[in-house]
């Protein structure tokens, strides 16, 4: 069964060349793209086993394939939203590896890799006589704005706008996503100990405590077209977006969802 192939591949003619020396990364810069063709989940991958062969050709140079394929695939599908300043670095091949001359070879993404961060981009021979599937690594960095903190912040402490400044800052540097906007983080409460230079990400705050376990809370039950209002006791702590248990005054244990003033609301 013919292995699938992404749609917007481009695959390009290779034969085995004279080994050249491998000198620094490739680097290459875009301007504006926005951050959603960064999360490109692979849905395509596998390929078959690497193959290095002791063969009279020294191994083929993918370097210049790789990077006009993150070229072709970082411009196709360039997305809406807040521009990034790009730079992708391709590494290269250990240069003790010997591929089979090939006629075709394909780049894909991996099962499981997104161009973000530290990834790797896999290249497979589609036309040889030996078929082989090697993997480069890749490098993706996204520089845009930010907020980084200007002093530490304690664990439980509420964050102002005063807490962090505006600044250029890679967001592939780390899997969580980047809190541009101050309406995120102002008025949230620090996770865990924060620190002085840290940009602001998601999992970094989390929303104020509204009340404690073992408080007495406000239960709305809502049906259709009608609505019962009564009293429980919380089980865990609530913040606004929470979803709590709240036993009742006749011992059932019901769930909802913690609402911006503390009240828990309840779907039947």
């Amino acid at each position: 069964m013919a292995k699938p192939v992404l749609p917007f591949i481009s695959t390009l003619p290779l034969t085995a060349a004279p080994k050249k020396p491998r000198g620094a990364s490739r680097v290459v810069r875009f301007i504006g793209l926005g951050f959603g063709l960064l999360v490109l989940a692979a849905a395509f991958g596998g390929g078959r086993t690497a193959h290095a062969q002791a063969a009279a050709d020294p191994a083929v140079d993918l370097g210049p394939l790789t990077q006009r394929w993150l070229d072709d695939t970082l411009a196709r599908n360039q997305a809406a939203g807040l521009p990034l300043r790009m730079e992708v670095s391709v590494g290269s091949l250990d240069s003790r590896l010997r591929l089979a001359p090939c006629a075709r070879v394909e780049p894909y993404l991996p099962v499981g890799s997104r161009l973000w961060g530290h990834t790797r981009l896999g290249l497979r021979c589609v036309e040889g006589a030996t078929a082989w599937n090697v993997f480069l690594p890749v490098t993706i960095k996204a520089f845009g704005p930010a907020w980084v903190l200007t002093s530490n912040v304690a664990p439980g402490a509420t964050l102002t706008a005063e807490d962090a400044t505006e600044a250029e800052v890679d967001w592939a540097a780390d899997s969580a996503p980047i809190m541009a906007n101050p309406d995120l983080w102002v008025g949230q409460v620090a996770a865990r100990q924060l620190m002085v230079g840290q940009a602001l990400r998601q999992p970094m705050v989390r929303a104020p405590l509204l009340f404690r376990a073992g408080a007495q809370v406000r239960v709305v039950a809502q049906g259709p077209g009608y609505a019962v209002t009564s009293a429980g006791q919380a089980m865990s702590s609530g913040a606004a977006g929470q979803t709590v248990r709240i036993r009742m005054s006749n011992g059932k244990v019901v769930s909802g969802i913690v609402n911006e003033t503390g009240t828990v609301d309840i779907t039947l």
